[in-house]
């Protein structure tokens, strides 16, 4: 018997992590059980817990006022839910054999062991720092958590140049490089792919490449970083490229992120080809009936192409932790899969995709057919119509819809919902073209861009076009 199993009939809930996946997991376990029939520990290295990480761009660049607009509960109202959250205290090791997680005060180093019955890894996802020159010198910075977000802005207020790197050009990289442009900096992105949002197709990327230096920005694309450099004091001053330096006063990584997974790994529970830990539908890991994960640090199904994927969301995480926290306190719930919708801005541009790029059609083997279409957010004739391209992919011969990419200014970007609702129902073109959506000049097109996109794919499968 673990030794877990020795203190009465009270079960001990343990979760890793105190942000979106792990707190809604442990909310949702204290609705259902009581405490005096759930203790719940929560770890959180941090200083923080259940806080919007998608807002920290935002609270950097001054649209947001103060990191507490990004908190949506405070340690101390999960305490007063009996919820024994244990900030800056990192756990370390897991026993799974003995049930007990080692853990750490960040602050004083003092270990202890803390036995469970049940547990939930919710250790998130950690920004990809390459091993190279400079990277970890004072100045350079990842912004995944409200401490990286509060330490770049720290940087900041004490930093006189107004010169900026961004290193990568995906979400984080284009959010960041509007955020830094907000602040009145000068701002380089340095790009190793050939376009921008590599989560787009390069064609769509490069409409968002235009945007960007519309703003003023600096697009360097087809770029290698060998290094940063650094100056007398140690600090940053310069990010180095195959055949070029980049001057710089701050660098900002906005190259993606990775599963944070090096404790479920030394443990030896089951990871996927991209690192994030494998679970069944319940959330549960695979192999393993009483340790649950969720959050930026587990691999999803992808409903369009079957595989899967690492996709670190907050919108995943929480409905994660739903799940999670309703099979923990007895119930019983699944998460089913995603489709990949993903939206974003670099200041008036709006950004969106679901389903499939074409590389990732071509990787599962799947034959298609692409349209690309201009429209405008609303009625042509109506005041503050603006244009937006929308382009669709469909299955060949049979239609079947896999993905949507839309680039555009206000009123484009949510559009891509109207998709991933048709990815996940598994419709067609042709069945998308007969939606009862929405219609008023104001608000669209007679035929709204998404299903003009549709009728196009329809008519090239039928080979009408």
């Amino acid at each position: 018997m673990s030794m877990s199993r020795t203190r009465g009939a009270r079960e001990r809930l343990v979760v890793v992590g105190g942000d979106a996946a792990g707190m809604s997991a442990a909310s949702q376990a204290r609705r259902l059980r009581k405490p005096d029939e759930l203790e719940i520990v929560a770890f959180e290295r941090g200083h923080f817990t259940s806080y919007s990480a998608c807002g920290i761009p935002y609270w950097v660049g001054g649209g947001v006022r103060g990191r507490e607009e990004l908190i949506a509960r405070s340690p101390e109202e999960h305490r007063a839910r009996d919820i024994d959250l244990r900030l800056r205290t990192e756990v370390v090791e897991l026993d799974l054999d003995g049930q007990r997680v080692r853990a750490r005060d960040v602050d004083s180093g003092a270990e202890s062991w803390t036995p469970y019955d049940k547990l939930v890894i919710a250790t998130g996802a950690r920004p990809i720092r390459p091993d190279m020159p400079g990277m970890d010198a004072p100045g350079v910075h990842g912004v995944q958590t409200l401490d990286d977000g509060q330490a770049l802005l720290d940087t900041l207020a004490r930093t006189r140049g107004r010169r900026a790197v961004v290193v990568g050009a995906g979400y984080i990289g284009v959010e960041m490089a509007e955020a830094l442009i907000n602040r009145g900096y000068e701002v380089t992105v340095v790009n190793r792919g050939s376009e921008p949002m590599s989560t787009l197709d390069p064609d769509m990327g490069r409409l968002v490449h235009e945007a960007m230096e519309g703003l003023g920005i600096t697009m360097v694309d087809d770029a290698e970083v060998t290094g940063v450099l650094t100056g007398d004091d140690g600090r940053v001053r310069a990010v180095a490229t195959q055949d070029r330096e980049f001057p710089a006063d701050v660098v900002v990584l906005g190259i993606g992120v990775r599963p944070e997974t090096a404790l479920a790994q030394a443990s030896g529970l089951p990871l996927g080809i991209h690192g994030g830990l494998l679970t069944d539908r319940s959330m549960r890991v695979r192999g393993h009936d009483d340790i649950w994960s969720g959050g930026d640090c587990v691999e999803v199904l992808d409903l369009v192409s079957g595989q899967e994927r690492h996709i670190p969301l907050g919108t995943h995480a929480n409905k994660h932790g739903q799940v999670i926290g309703t099979n923990a306190g007895g119930g019983y719930a699944t998460f089913p899969g995603v489709v990949g919708t993903a939206v974003s801005k670099v200041c008036d541009l709006e950004i969106a995709r679901t389903g499939l790029r074409e590389k990732d059609a071509h990787r599962v083997g799947l034959r298609f057919e692409t349209v690309t279409i201009e429209s405008t957010s609303r009625a042509g004739y109506y005041p503050g119509a603006s244009p937006m391209t929308v382009k669709m992919l469909a299955e060949h011969r049979t239609g079947r819809l896999l993905g949507v990419q839309i680039v555009g200014r206000e009123g484009a970007g949510k559009r891509v919902d109207i998709a991933a609702v048709a990815l996940t129902a598994g419709m067609t073109a042709e069945q998308m073209t007969a939606l009862d959506l929405g219609y008023a000049p104001p608000f669209s097109p007679v035929w709204d861009p998404v299903l003009v996109a549709a009728r196009k794919a329809a008519a090239k499968i039928r080979g009408f076009v």
